[in-house]
């Protein structure tokens, strides 16, 4: 997509999820990197979800978000492995995925397909079933390679990795190119960087930066999602008995023994999905709906834990996801020819844990002409110059 640099400088604006792993990916080959975030810390937007999955999607034909989403989840395992510390950041638990209305189906085996073991994914045990808590015979998947993180924990490391500089409190309010260099300035003009590339990762902030540039046109929305949690130590013993020894997926996620933000081991269930919303308050009807996804997922569990759903015991995150119409993120240049230099890597969705190592990755593969972290096949889907307005022509037809 480019010869490799020679100038190995970038600014990256946001220090989430998307923004550490790019930050990561350049530094690790030899990059200087100056992040500018405008929060005080890690964790002040959606990286900030206390506890996720990393997961595959599947489905019967294997469709390309399934194959993305499953180099992704081995991207972001092999990560946390690297740097994060197992049973407390993130743990390889295995993922039971409950299948709801019959919603996800592996594909049918193909014997001459290398990818056919899909990666530890397979229909689940009895075994696995009833240490869900769920009735023998329920329809479920056993995914082997997944497991939880907490995402806060992840953005730290990455952040840390030498060569990487973060300007904590610095809102970017615009982006302009003068000659060669791509300049960040606040609202006071005042400016906070320059470098040849600009990755711009803020995720639905992306939208006001971009918007103003020519030809810009990734369709980036907002998604708001609440969480609720709650302390372990609150738990009597007929529900801890019936808490599953791993995640169960499905219609939102359970996950348990995982540390709450005071670092007290905690319970989870979520997430919401609020469309079209630029607001993340933690509501307290989110939490009676977060309360009815547990009774689905996991009915007896649902039915034994209501009492913790109260005022005083349940607690709530709520934060914005950046969302494109088909499900897949905008990674790479925005348009070579009209804005050069300037990168995009945003629109996640709900799997910022899942597909930010990878996404990260891939724009540095293609900046330092790499070979690709996966498919080219796959690549394309995620370029964001998919989204390139075209310049207007005229051709006349003989």
């Amino acid at each position: 997509m480019s010869h490799p640099p020679q100038t190995r400088h970038a600014l990256v604006i946001g220090a989430g999820l998307s923004g550490s792993a790019v930050a990561h990916s350049l530094a690790v080959r030899g990059w200087a990197v100056t992040v500018i975030d405008q929060a005080s810390g890690v964790g002040a937007g959606a990286s900030g979800l206390p506890a996720g999955l990393a997961a595959p999607h599947v489905s019967p034909d294997d469709n390309v978000l399934s194959r993305i989403t499953r180099a992704g989840v081995s991207a972001t395992l092999q990560r946390a492995q690297a740097l994060l510390q197992s049973g407390t950041d993130w743990a390889l638990t295995g993922v039971l995925e409950h299948n709801l209305a019959g919603k996800r189906k592996l594909p049918t085996a193909d014997p001459g397909s290398p990818d056919n073991a899909l990666d530890g994914s397979s229909p689940a045990s009895a075994a696995q079933i009833a240490a869900a808590g769920l009735a023998p015979g329920t329809p479920a998947l056993w995914h082997g390679q997944a497991g939880w993180i907490r995402p806060r924990q992840l953005v730290a490391a990455q952040l840390q990795t030498p060569g990487v500089q973060v300007l904590w409190q610095h809102k970017a309010q615009a982006i302009e190119r003068r000659g060669d260099l791509w300049t960040v300035t606040d609202a006071q003009g005042q400016t906070l960087g320059q470098a040849p590339w600009l990755v711009v990762a803020s995720a639905f902030d992306s939208l006001a930066l971009l918007q103003p540039l020519p030809g810009f046109a990734v369709p980036l929305n907002p998604l708001r999602g609440q969480i609720s949690f709650g302390h372990m130590h609150d738990l009597n013993e007929a529900q801890r008995q019936l808490l599953p020894t791993f995640p169960v997926n499905g219609h939102g996620s359970f996950i348990s023994n995982v540390p709450t933000p005071d670092g007290q081991p905690g319970w989870y269930i979520g997430s919401t999905f609020e469309r079209n919303c630029e607001q993340a308050p933690v509501r307290e009807e989110d939490h009676a709906a977060n309360q009815l996804r547990l009774a689905t997922l996991l009915p007896d569990l649902g039915e034994a834990m209501q009492d913790q759903f109260g005022p005083e015991r349940v607690h709530g995150w709520a934060g914005l996801r950046c969302t494109l119409p088909n499900r897949l993120p905008a990674v790479g240049p925005i348009d070579s020819e009209r804005l050069p230099g300037l990168w995009l890597c945003a629109g996640m969705g709900a799997r910022g844990i899942s597909l930010s190592v990878l996404c990260g990755e891939l724009l540095t593969a293609w900046l330092e002409n790499e070979a690709l972290p996966l498919a080219p096949s796959l690549a394309k889907h995620l370029a964001a110059e998919r989204y390139r307005k075209h310049r207007t022509t005229c051709t006349l037809l003989w």
